[in-house]
């Protein structure tokens, strides 16, 4: 579970968005754009991120170099930071040439955590996650360098999906994929019982993983439950209704203006006048708002109409 509170984002006097308070719920797939402030990698205005009690949170890294020299194995399991420190602390200690009483009582408390953690089964966990993505067993034990940058996506993504963590965020998982891996990372989420936060241009993959949609528009962070073509639909329906709303404001404005200039000076509707005058001052347009959000698109104008026959052709000869 995630839990926002009171967040507000701001570059300069540019307002990103503010009062963001909303809670993500184990069981959703929550298609969003926060997710450089939940992960930390930005630091709000003000306002709160907070996890559960004792819960980890995983990010899909960027960083495809990061792990050059770690090999591709152990890069995945590095995914679940505890359970890699434990290991790393009880190699540590199995390494020492003076190990002492002191230190086998800590390797006895540190193997306990690791089989509280399942880190018995981590390396074929890590295993099953990268042949799943399509990286295949002899590529296993390399070093991250030896990848291509295809594969260092797949790796990467292993990653974050290792050890089960509580809070998965994923940006732009899909880069790189094929259909069947595509279709894998589906069936994985689908089957996934934490909370998930997506960030995909692929609106095929939202549609088919996202159970809520996050919107951000005039400042304001709302949730929808449904994916992204429910979420468009609606969004799309609002702002028609939005803009026919606006249309009429705008003829009603006009209708008062004219009443207010044709009948101010009749002193036997003065009455009449201010009471339309009134409802002319509360009558604000600019709440009235079509959205920020832009889609672009490629729109070809003739400059004449073609008309019914587009060409004409006469003495033709064909020239062996």
């Amino acid at each position: 579970m995630i839990t926002i509170s009171d967040l507000a984002i701001q570059f300069g006097k540019r307002v990103l968005y503010k009062d963001v308070n909303i809670k993500f719920t184990n069981g959703n797939i929550y298609g969003v754009i926060l997710l450089k402030a939940i992960s930390g990698e930005l630091e709000p205005t003000k306002g709160t991120v907070t996890l559960g009690p004792g819960e980890r949170l995983s990010v899909l890294s960027q960083d495809h170099f990061k792990f050059d020299d770690c090999t591709v194995i152990n890069t995945v399991m590095m995914g679940h930071s505890v359970l890699w420190d434990i290991m790393q602390e009880k190699d540590a200690l199995y390494a020492k040439a003076d190990f002492d009483d002191e230190d086998g009582i800590k390797a006895a408390e540190l193997e306990e955590k690791f089989a509280e953690l399942d880190g018995w089964n981590a390396e074929s966990d890590a295993a099953q996650l990268l042949s799943g993505l399509g990286i295949k067993e002899d590529l296993h034990y390399k070093l991250m360098s030896e990848l291509t940058g295809k594969e260092k996506v797949r790796v990467m993504l292993a990653q974050a999906l290792y050890g089960n963590p509580d809070n998965l965020l994923l940006d732009e998982p899909t880069n790189d994929l094929d259909l069947d891996t595509v279709e894998w990372l589906e069936d994985f989420l689908a089957n996934f019982e934490h909370t998930v936060l997506v960030v995909s241009h692929d609106r095929h993959f939202l549609d088919a993983v996202s159970t809520h949609t996050v919107d951000i528009d005039f400042g304001k962070v709302n949730m929808f439950a449904g994916n992204y073509s429910f979420w468009y639909q609606s969004s799309q329906l609002a702002l028609k209704q939005a803009q026919n709303q606006k249309a009429k404001a705008e003829e009603k404005k006009k209708e008062l203006e004219e009443f207010i200039r044709r009948f101010s000076a009749n002193a036997a509707k003065s009455k009449q006048t201010t009471s339309r005058k009134k409802m002319l001052e509360k009558l604000n347009i600019a709440d009235i708002q079509p959205s920020t959000r832009k889609y672009p698109g490629i729109i070809f104008q003739m400059e004449r109409e073609a008309g019914n026959q587009i060409l004409e052709v006469e003495g033709l000869t064909a020239v062996p």
